[in-house]
């Protein structure tokens, strides 16, 4: 809520996540500074991964992608390379995600405006990678695991979320 916002009696505080830094293992892998790198970060820690081998099997997809498909993507990721430390394309991350044992749930149709935000009354609890504008971030049981809190006081609109599946005593989904 903004300094004056008690003078507009519309706005409604909203309830929040609680945030904990957290680079999904980044910097113990030797990586430096800032980087692109939200979606291998996110599926580290959401999948509980290793960051080194998140982003090896990455740049191998991008590989794989920019190899076997003649799109823009594929010509851009030829060109850029296949690191994925400055972006990752949801035509390569999806599949990677899901394998990880998280399904899709889309939270926005087109044309109807935003329905979720990245709150807590209005996501599941569990393991989520939730997708955001030009973002990817994990929330686990009510925590936002990131390098910062990108929930615009809980305004970010939400187009989705991977939710890991539980597992029962027997080690089916």
């Amino acid at each position: 809520m903004s300094m004056f916002g008690f003078l507009n009696p519309f706005s409604k505080t909203h309830s929040r996540y609680s945030f904990r830094l957290n680079d999904g293992g980044r910097e113990r892998a030797g990586f430096k500074g800032g980087a692109g790198d939200c979606v291998v970060r996110s599926i580290a820690i959401a999948a509980n991964l290793p960051y080194m081998q998140v982003y090896e099997d990455l740049r191998l997809a991008n590989e794989r992608y920019a190899q076997v498909k003649n799109d823009r993507l594929a010509k851009r990721l030829s060109i850029k390379g296949a690191s994925p430390r400055n972006g990752n394309h949801r035509n390569v991350f999806h599949d990677y995600i899901l394998a990880q044992g998280f399904e899709w749930v889309p939270t926005m149709k087109i044309g109807a405006g935003c329905q979720v935000h990245l709150r807590p009354d209005e996501l599941p609890n569990g393991v989520l990678i939730a997708k955001v504008s030009k973002h990817l971030t994990t929330i686990i049981d009510g925590v936002i695991h990131d390098t910062h809190d990108p929930s615009r006081d809980g305004n970010r609109c939400v187009y989705g979320y991977y939710i890991k599946k539980r597992q029962d005593l027997f080690g089916g989904a």
